[in-house]
């Protein structure tokens, strides 16, 4: 199969427990146009109707919707409706990629000038607000990153030693539970393997990015698709001098491919949140969120 189509049903439903006077609330919620990829419609349906609505891109080339709401109101619906086609990737040999470590110098500053795609990596190699960079991190990953490993070769095992020593496990963390506590109690999410995966390159020198997106997900065998049983997903990317970007999804153990749907990439969650914001007012409240990720026949089904 060269392509695949996918309908991705995506809303958000927030109610509040006092009315919401003024907010502002940004939303990555557009698939990203890239090699792989191609959008061929999409909408977003937002209640009430935002007084200003701006189409733009963030610091990082995502689609970015920026929503600005002045009238008080005590609920928010924001559904976004797409329909994208995702292309074959090419097959890269991983054994075929450079040393970690020629990599690494690859990156580093040396008084020249860089090349344009090697100058925008740089900026995935540091801190960032959810991913720091330790020894301890750089020291789990100490076995897969043997002297003159290739560098796709060395991602790929510490792909799987993730995959092979962590256990998923939705209630076991939050957004902002710290690398550290993930680490030494090997539980947690798709999200938080990801910036375990990240902390482990950044902190060898090497860059790496966030992406966020979907899975398509099969249901148990015999029960039909149900609306809204599906979720956003994330995995990484990790910048190889020859190759490009390449993605491993740490938390399934493969390198993303026809199943996988773009949003967006920046250096953590923080930077490609679905939809995030400041409001004044609204006390307390927690979003209702539903994905559904269909299989079509073809971009007009």
């Amino acid at each position: 199969m060269s392509s695949a189509f996918y309908q991705i049903l995506h809303d958000t439903h927030y109610r509040y427990a006092a009315p919401v006077s003024l907010a502002q609330q940004l939303a990555h919620l557009w698939p990203r146009a890239c090699a792989w990829q191609r959008n061929h419609d999409q909408q977003l349906l937002v209640t009430p109707q935002p007084c200003q609505r701006q189409d733009r891109q963030d610091v990082f080339g995502n689609p970015l919707t920026r929503l600005v709401f002045e009238r008080p109101h005590g609920e928010l619906t924001v559904c976004a409706r797409l329909r994208v086609e995702v292309l074959a990737r090419p097959v890269i040999d991983l054994q075929r990629s450079p040393a970690w470590e020629q990599a690494c110098a690859a990156l580093r500053y040396s008084g020249k000038a860089l090349a344009p795609r090697v100058l925008e990596a740089t900026r995935f190699r540091f801190e960032s607000p959810y991913v720091h960079l330790k020894q301890v991190f750089a020291d789990y990953a100490a076995d897969c990153f043997s002297p003159g490993r290739p560098l796709l070769a060395a991602a790929d095992a510490l792909m799987q030693k993730i995959f092979s020593e962590f256990t998923f496990d939705a209630g076991a963390t939050q957004v902002a539970t710290p690398l550290l506590q993930v680490l030494e109690e090997r539980r947690g999410v798709c999200q938080d393997f990801a910036h375990l995966m990240l902390a482990c390159l950044r902190s060898r020198g090497l860059a790496a990015r966030y992406v966020s997106g979907y899975l398509l997900t099969q249901p148990p065998p015999g029960q039909p698709r149900l609306i809204g049983a599906d979720a956003s997903h994330a995995w990484l990317s990790v910048y190889c001098p020859q190759q490009g970007w390449v993605d491993f999804d740490p938390t399934n153990n493969i390198r993303p491919a026809l199943e996988h749907i773009t949003l967006a990439w920046g250096r953590d969650f923080a930077d490609v949140s679905p939809l995030h914001g400041v409001i004044l007012g609204g006390g307390s409240h927690d979003p209702e969120v539903q994905v559904t990720v269909m299989p079509v026949a073809s971009a007009e089904a």
